[in-house]
């Protein structure tokens, strides 16, 4: 039998100064995390080792993760774990409108891990959660991150468009070079298609799309990836630093600097995105709230414009 006692182990990259982050400690975080369990809820905020945890959940700002904890997918950057998840909670719908009411949210972001092995992928759980906050929380804007649904793409657009999300989100997370070894479960421009199918069904819905930086893009790939997003009709761009969540994730290639973060957020305006986040420590949800109104006065902005 061979002895990794003494096995040499991964080396941990060191972070820099601009991406590190307090371990967060306040009543509030302990106020919005003891929320979850009673209600058993997942949030993506936990399950994805977020570095802004502290601060949204000071603010009782969460996303919610449906459909489990359990993923049918292994992405190389994600710390969601993978296997055969449970069956799909009923209740779920209920407690994550119980859940924006006692925290009071303008604004919620849900989102969920991938269910291959569901005859509708899931996308029958996060109608069912819409419905459920149009029901109980009337005023709260609601913000979906869903999966590609792979192969029942069409009809679970049809369906979760005709519940009426305020904004549809779905990641690209990378260029295409990329997607055989980090996202290899998925297809580029099958997630394109999402959300340009999104825009067909109802041009109303806020359309959000992100990708991370420090894998190994080049400038150019990433220029690219911001010209097929706006063919698509993709109202808003995300640009986050990848972070290695443990030593058997993909490596980080490059810690890259708030000055490119914000070159390359100067490059997204000017192709016409009506928002953009590009900052190092930025994710899917960060500040989302905030974004989805200065997103939604920018289209009303463009729209006094054009008459």
């Amino acid at each position: 039998m061979t002895d990794l006692s003494n096995a040499p182990k991964p080396e941990r990259q060191r972070k820099p100064d601009w991406i590190r982050v307090k371990a967060p400690t306040t009543k509030g975080y302990a106020e919005t995390r003891d929320l979850m369990r009673d209600l058993r809820l997942n949030t993506v905020c936990e399950e994805a080792a977020c570095p802004n945890i502290g601060e949204c959940w000071t603010k009782k700002h969460a996303t919610v993760m449906i459909l489990g904890d359990t993923c049918t997918r292994a992405c190389a950057f994600c710390n969601i774990k993978t296997g055969m998840p449970n069956p799909v909670d009923p209740m779920e719908p209920e407690n994550v409108a119980v859940a924006a009411a006692k925290l009071g949210l303008e604004h919620i972001v849900i989102t969920s891990v991938d269910r291959d092995d569901l005859p509708d992928r899931g996308a029958g759980q996060f109608v069912k959660v819409i419905e459920a906050l149009r029901r109980n929380t009337p005023a709260t804007t609601i913000e979906i991150l869903t999966p590609d649904f792979r192969g029942l793409m069409r009809q679970s657009i049809e369906a979760i468009v005709a519940a009426g999300p305020d904004v549809f989100n779905h990641n690209l997370e990378t260029v295409p070079r990329l997607y055989p070894t980090i996202r290899p479960g998925a297809r580029y421009y099958a997630s394109l298609r999402l959300l340009e199918e999104v825009k067909n069904h109802n041009p109303l819905i806020f359309t959000k799309s992100g990708i991370m930086l420090g894998l190994g893009e080049t400038r150019l790939e990433v220029h690219q990836v911001m010209d097929d997003m706006r063919s698509a009709g993709i109202d808003f761009l995300t640009m986050g630093q990848y972070l290695q969540p443990t030593p058997r994730h993909v490596k980080v290639e490059e810690f890259v600097t708030p000055q490119a973060f914000k070159a390359y957020g100067a490059v997204a305006r000017a192709k016409g995105f009506l928002q953009v986040a590009s900052t190092p420590l930025t994710r899917s949800s960060y500040h989302a709230g905030d974004d989805f109104a200065a997103m939604r006065a920018a289209r009303e902005a463009q729209l006094a414009k054009s008459r």
